[in-house]
């Protein structure tokens, strides 16, 4: 759809969703040599991040509508930092709120419209003039993530319009843009739009631009999308490496594929608008959490004359995930997600978060025995699924999608069936289709996506069971998850596999003893919110008893706090309602198992990390060495036994056990354990035996201990008592004793 002129109903309509925006396609990075590491800025790029001018309004009426406009000077607005949201820069407030929408209470409105009162509109403009390296070709302009809605302008032109927050958008800015001169970049944000009735997620809800923006150039042969994809035969084996790509004008192009600085594959291809080639591999080494094995990708793009036109650089994982007799299999076996939800956040700077916050994240997991992540309730920022390829997660990539706030007034029979959103309702179809496709398209080549998930808790219908329709013709290598469908089970193929919410270990029994055609899995679970994550263990022991079981993801992993100060200047955590927001939710927004400040881990940790190990140890005459990795013998750990008496150290070991994955084996104790009626307790562990990307060498993956004899707190307690008695010298004693507070169960001193 194309608009010479902005109009301000287009933001209430869900029908028109986009307007002159750029295809979606891969978030493959391009370069103009070969001088630059995979997944770094192009340096086809120019970032807009920084200082713009800003202006802030309650509502579209009281905008300033000409603000845009060359003659119009925005040099003398306040300034405000990009990315960031418009609430953490001090122009209205933070609001936390659940399932209801956020003008609950204020406004009455239904879908197709949106709050006219309270709706503040956020102006932007950045004046720049172009960088040399620019000046030749076409100028795109790219937008990472704005929330909620935001209309665009160059020069006083009107350029276009775009919702969904949180995958790119992007605009073709060439017929418009001043090449010598200053040019005047105005973009105008709604907190609230049609969008906004698709994003009723759990979470504190801001607006503006929170995401990287950049201008970008192309050569004259671009590969503006590419698909990668890693075939593997039926023996796990052997593979084929297939590239799908769209290139702009006619060349060549040499591929080369590299491990760890070894040549794999180098071929030449001739370039030509689409463009596929197949590449045989042999036996790679296979991509999985345990070993995230990648390959690099270079693509040396040429002209017909072989003049060097861009370096494509781009991780490739070879791998297989697939269902196995209704078992979801990686590389032919049965995986088990120890998974969490995860909410881009940050006590600072709320959803606008830092490549170091993400990485710090997902380095916590690691180290504790999480394989899986499931981006709760949206996709992520780009470099999230960078370092889930390279330190080895698995991700359910979630559309942004959720509607609470419609359906639950269905279930409580105060709105008919058909109120509910996105449902069976035409206007809301393409928009949420156009959703999911912008989130493939960007995520489709990262070796850590194995689930497509058309969104949370938007109840059921065609328009989510035509997501999933779309989802299985764009990608026939992954699978395709919704739970909604609980709900409303109208179309219960929408979703592959059984996913649920916060079922008892009960009632999963019961299910999957009548329920025996897809596997099962808790998108959330062992909710984490204040002293929880207690009887985990149930949970994690089923998977390894029905195999259909294959896991789930704690809600969630961050508390979503705010840091804040009182008036003494005392820094604390913020939540719902501490911003004189209404409604809110309160601190319901505190669930996670690390804390909303320092994203430090809380003690709750210890019981996630012992549970999600996939290495156990039992005990009986001898030590059960029990191995749940999947390609991971345990002799790539090295395995310490301790032996403490009464809590003091007196021996130690270290050996390799060999078990291969999926089995278990036994030693024998290698210590002779004294009976002499003390206490002594057997620690059996496995530590990294080298760095990883991580963790050092030593850190413990996983342990198991045995108490042997009774520890005598009697007797512990009477030596202490001693001690005290003499380290008390001479004693005045009043009334025939000395109470010096020691206590026992049938003694007092």
């Amino acid at each position: 759809m194309t608009m010479k002129e902005f109009d301000f109903e287009i933001v209430k309509n869900p029908e028109i969703y986009k307007i002159g925006t750029v295809r979606a396609h891969s978030d493959h990075e391009f370069y103009r040599n070969e001088n630059h590491h995979v997944g770094e800025m192009s340096d086809f790029k120019y970032s807009l991040n920084g200082v713009w001018k800003f202006a802030y309004a309650k509502n579209y009426d009281l905008a300033e509508p000409d603000f845009y406009k060359n003659e119009y000077d925005c040099r003398k607005w306040d300034e405000i930092r990009v990315p960031a949201h418009v609430q953490m820069e001090g122009y209205g407030a933070p609001q936390y709120v659940n399932v209801q929408y956020p003008w609950d209470g204020h406004e009455k409105i239904v879908p197709g419209e949106i709050p006219a009162v309270f709706n503040p509109v956020a102006s932007y403009t950045k004046y720049f003039n172009l960088p040399e390296k620019m000046k030749e070709g076409p100028v795109y302009i790219s937008f990472q993530g704005v929330e909620s809605a935001f209309a665009l302008w160059i020069n006083g032109e009107f350029i276009g319009y775009s919702e969904d927050t949180f995958t790119p958008s992007e605009f073709d800015l060439s017929e418009y843009v001043n090449r010598d001169g200053e040019n005047k970049l105005s973009i105008m944000v709604f907190r609230f739009s049609s969008g906004s009735w698709l994003e009723d997620q759990d979470f504190f809800r801001f607006s503006g631009i929170f995401r990287d923006v950049y201008l970008y150039t192309v050569p004259k042969v671009h590969v503006k999308d590419m698909r990668v994809k890693t075939l593997l035969d039926d023996k796990y084996e052997d593979a084929q490496l297939e590239l799908d790509l769209d290139v702009t004008g006619t060349g060549k192009a040499k591929i080369f594929l590299f491990k760890d600085g070894q040549e794999i594959l180098k071929e030449s291809i001739e370039l030509d608008g689409e463009t596929k080639c197949i590449f045989d591999v042999k036996k790679p080494l296979k991509w999985s959490a345990e070993a995230p094995n990648l390959y690099e990708l270079k693509i040396e793009v040429q002209d017909e004359n072989r003049n060097l036109m861009e370096v494509i650089k781009e991780n490739v994982g070879f791998r297989r995930f697939e269902l196995i007799n209704n078992v979801m299999c990686l590389n032919g076996k049965r995986i088990v997600f120890h998974g969490v939800n995860r909410h881009e956040f940050s006590s600072v700077s709320g959803r606008c978060i830092s490549e170091d916050d993400i990485r710090k994240d997902l380095i916590v997991m690691k180290k504790n025995n999480i394989n899986a992540v499931r981006t709760s309730h949206y996709p992520n920022n780009t470099v999230f699924y960078r370092m889930c390829d390279k330190l080895g997660l698995y991700v359910i990539d979630e559309t942004n999608l959720e509607t609470h706030g419609t359906w639950e007034p269905v279930l409580r029979g105060i709105e008919p069936r058909e109120y509910a959103v996105p449902g069976d309702r035409k206007e809301f179809a393409e928009n949420v289709i156009d959703r999911a496709h912008n989130m493939f398209e960007r995520d489709k080549n990262h070796a850590c996506v194995l689930i497509w998930s058309c969104g949370n808790e938007s109840f059921g219908g065609k328009d989510l069971f035509e997501m999933h329709e779309k989802f299985h013709e764009w990608d026939d290598t992954r699978l395709v998850h919704y739970e909604g469908v609980a709900n409303d089970n109208r179309y219960e193929d929408t979703s592959d596999m059984v996913s649920r919410m916060y079922s008892t270990v009960a009632d999963i029994k019961k299910y999957l003893a009548e329920h025996r055609d897809k596997p099962y899995i808790n998108c959330e679970y062992t909710h984490a919110m204040g002293n929880s994550c207690g009887a985990m263990f149930k949970y994690t022991d089923l998977a390894y008893e029905d195999e259909l079981f294959q896991g789930g993801f704690i809600w969630d992993y961050i508390d979503q706090s705010i840091t804040c100060k009182d008036r003494y200047g005392n820094e604390f955590q913020a939540y719902g309602g501490d911003f004189d927001d209404r409604p809110n939710d309160g601190s319901f927004s505190g669930n996670g198992i690390a804390y909303g400040g320092p994203r430090t881990p809380s003690p709750k940790v210890q019981e996630v990390k012992y549970n999600y190990q996939n290495i156990s140890v039992a005990f009986d005459d001898e030590i059960v060495i029990i191995n749940r990795n999947l390609f991971t013998d345990t002799n790539e750990f090295n395995c310490i036994f301790s032996l403490e008496k009464e809590g003091e150290m007196i021996d130690m070991c270290m050996q390799k056990v060999n078990c291969e994955p999926l089995s278990q084996t036994r030693v024998k104790v290698p210590f002779e354990i004294p009976d002499d009626g003390s206490e002594y307790v057997l620690t059996v562990s496995f530590v990294l035996c080298k760095d990883t990307d991580w963790a050092k060498a030593g850190h413990e993956v996983s342990y198991g201990q045995k108490v042997y004899g009774t520890y005598d707190y009697k007797k512990e307690l009477a030596k202490k008592a001693q001690q005290t008695v003499s380290s008390c010298g001479k004693l005045s004693v009043t009334k025939g004793y000395v109470n010096l507070g020691i206590k026992g169960d049938d003694f007092e001193i």
